[in-house]
């Protein structure tokens, strides 16, 4: 019996069980059939027993007749302003790659990289630089700019898209998961960091400037994204798939001369990346609401279609915008959707209640537990809807065993954006995963061992720079 065929029945009698037994002690029934279709759609996304985009379809089915929402109000949590970010932003990368600036963008890192150190530099040199873009702007939008620049060098290195293993999957991956990373650096580096650090404020009077967030945020990101390349390159196997840095160089073509598309468009990137950059400052001064990384990605992406390229046509036609990624936007809508029916049936606040017995475990297994915990949950679930629904439970518990506060909330605020396992996951997965060249098992491998990783490495760099600043206790 093939993995698909083991996926599929199990997917089937986890949602069953759910129905045929009762509910676990203070659970309540909507919560346990939720709990149901977690483990059902986690089973059917990890075995791809059928299609990715159509699991995601699940909760619009199963959420209105278990009695958790409406069949509207399911419509609705499908969408979200991520969701149009990454609409507008594949315009973006779509316009990029039609006039071919990518190609000249991925010919200047070729440059700075130079010959030596072959594929695992390479990959390095991408991580890298998405790692510390993912720190200014958002870790979707980082992912969307890098990702063109990626695919011009896999193709010029004469990597077919059919190809899975070595480079051809290492970099979208390498991508991905640094752009995540790279987001923990800032706490405008991704909505997750601000949630968090607002719901602390709130709810227990823990203020964390921009400062003492970075001071922890930025280790995490040099430790994590040489962790996160070291163990992509042995999953992909990437030194036994031999890359010519020097001959992907050779056959990427550019003009000597910019070109007036690659002229107009800079402007336009640069101004969608100086919007993304300045939202926090710009934001207040506009009604409340209206500037997020979605609405600068869509209004800088209608533009496309209205100013001309210098050669008798306009930055981006429709039929060149209607390859966008529409199957991934459904599908990672799938995911917001359950992330909702978990927060509206009680199931996301029963599973951080079940952590209040941890009274009587010793601090620093708290905290390595509630972070492999949030990890688990933000693999199914939207970073956002885990940071909104932990972090309360979180705080109180801090205040309940008399802790200090920063010990415990601040990994588990770090964790709501650890999950690299699933393409449905994040953002940057999903852009990733778009490119058609990554093999799910490799995913899940990789993503599996940056999970287990994350739970010491994440505690750790909180309590050691805890302890240089003087403040635990």
């Amino acid at each position: 019996m093939t993995a698909r065929w083991i996926g599929l029945f199990a997917g089937l009698a986890g949602f069953a069980v759910t129905l045929a037994l009762p509910a676990p002690t203070g659970m309540p029934e909507p919560a346990w059939i939720v709990a149901g279709l977690v483990v059902w759609m986690a089973a059917w996304w990890m075995t791809e027993a059928i299609p990715l985009t159509a699991t995601a379809l699940l909760p619009f089915v199963v959420l209105p007749f278990a009695g958790v929402m409406t069949a509207n109000e399911t419509a609705s949590s499908y969408y979200s302003p991520t969701l149009f970010l990454i609409l507008g932003g594949a315009f973006i990368a779509l316009a990029i790659e039609r006039t071919g600036l990518h190609r000249r963008l991925a010919l200047a890192l070729l440059d700075r990289i130079g010959s030596a150190g072959g594929s695992g530099r390479l990959l390095f040199a991408f991580m890298l630089a998405s790692g510390i873009l993912s720190m200014a702007i958002s870790n979707t939008s980082t992912a969307l700019i890098m990702m063109p620049m990626a695919i011009a060098v896999l193709e010029a290195g004469g990597i077919h898209e059919e190809e899975h293993g070595g480079l051809s999957g290492a970099l979208p991956m390498g991508i991905a998961f640094a752009a995540s990373i790279g987001g923990l650096g800032t706490i405008v580096g991704s909505p997750t960091n601000a949630i968090a650090v607002a719901l602390l404020d709130t709810m227990i009077g823990l203020h964390i400037s921009f400062a003492q967030w970075s001071a922890i945020g930025v280790p995490v990101v040099l430790l994590g994204i040489p962790l996160a390349a070291w163990i992509i390159a042995r999953t992909q196997q990437v030194s036994r798939h031999r890359f010519d840095v020097a001959a992907a160089r050779r056959a990427i073509h550019v003009a000597e001369e910019w070109t007036r598309p690659e002229r107009r468009l800079i402007p336009l990137v640069t101004l969608a990346f100086l919007l993304w950059i300045f939202t926090p400052l710009l934001a207040p001064e506009l009604p409340k609401g209206s500037l997020t990384d979605g609405t600068i990605a869509v209004a800088v992406g209608l533009l496309l279609f209205i100013v001309p390229d210098g050669t008798g046509r306009m930055l981006l036609t429709w039929q060149e915008a209607n390859r966008a990624p529409w199957d991934v936007i459904m599908m990672f809508g799938g995911g917001l959707a359950l992330a909702e029916g978990m927060g509206e049936s009680g199931l996301a606040d029963w599973l951080g209640q079940a952590l209040l017995p941890l009274s009587a475990v010793p601090l620093p297994v708290v905290a390595l537990a509630i972070v492999a915990m949030v990890i688990l949950i933000t693999e199914f679930a939207s970073n956002v809807a885990t940071a909104s629904g932990i972090m309360p439970v979180v705080a109180s518990l801090s205040v309940a065993l008399g802790a200090d506060p920063l010990l415990l909330a601040m990994p588990a605020a770090l964790a709501a954006s650890w999950g690299f396992m699933l393409p449905a996951g994040t953002g940057p997965n999903a852009i990733a995963w778009a490119t058609e060249r990554i093999s799910l098992p490799r995913m899940l491998r990789a993503g599996f061992l940056l999970d287990l990783a994350g739970v010491p490495l994440l505690v750790g760099v909180v309590w050691a720079v805890a302890m240089l600043s003087g403040g635990s206790s």
